[in-house]
């Protein structure tokens, strides 16, 4: 899908955004709610981590990829209405919770926990935040490699402590301000992106 060099490079500004925006995206997300979900019921931490490694690259590398064809597709000037308003819907839809449903049920998964894990969360991440933020912040930074970096990072950094520390971590981390503040990041990026077009 990356025609153009920029798509290899790596942009240490690009990665850094996209980590710190999906890291707050995923606070609360149904992603998050699902590896607690996961951690309570199996038990089994390294192959939930690791399940939700294999899922997020995945998942992110397709979407940083259709955000490298989108960049390609529309041209400069409707690229940037397009990003404008996508950022500021996003900062929207950061400040609505997720919720996820409990599965039922106990005991041993059919395909094991590693890959229930994979296929839970690749599944749960179609059209979610984090996954539409991986699709913009590829267009808005054309450097997609960097962009899938940091949004895995970013994703990885709020599930993994949700795998290994659970409960505790959630009760202490006021997840409404931490929307606000991800939500404030998408509108200053909206309209900034706005106000150059």
């Amino acid at each position: 899908m990356c025609v153009w060099l920029s798509c290899y490079t790596f942009s240490m500004e690009a990665f850094l955004i996209s980590t710190g925006i999906v890291a707050l995206a995923e606070i609360g997300d149904k992603t998050q709610l699902l590896a607690l979900i996961l951690a309570a019921k199996f038990r089994k931490p390294w192959p939930i981590t690791l399940g939700i490694v294999t899922a997020t690259v995945i998942n992110h590398g397709l979407a940083g990829a259709v955000g490298a064809w989108v960049t390609q597709a529309l041209g400069p000037e409707l690229l940037r209405w397009v990003l404008g308003g996508s950022f500021i819907a996003m900062a929207a839809w950061m400040l609505i919770p997720d919720k996820v449903d409990e599965g039922e049920g106990d005991g041993a998964p059919r395909y094991g926990v590693y890959l229930t894990t994979v296929f839970a969360f690749f599944l749960a991440e179609m059209g979610d935040k984090t996954q539409v933020a991986t699709v913009m912040l590829a267009a808005r930074f054309h450097a997609w490699a960097s962009v899938v970096a940091g949004t895995t990072l970013g994703l990885l950094l709020a599930d993994v402590p949700a795998v290994w520390f659970g409960d505790r971590l959630t009760r202490r981390v006021p997840i409404r301000l931490v929307h606000a503040i991800g939500a404030a990041v998408f509108l200053v990026l909206g309209v900034l992106a706005l106000w150059k077009a």
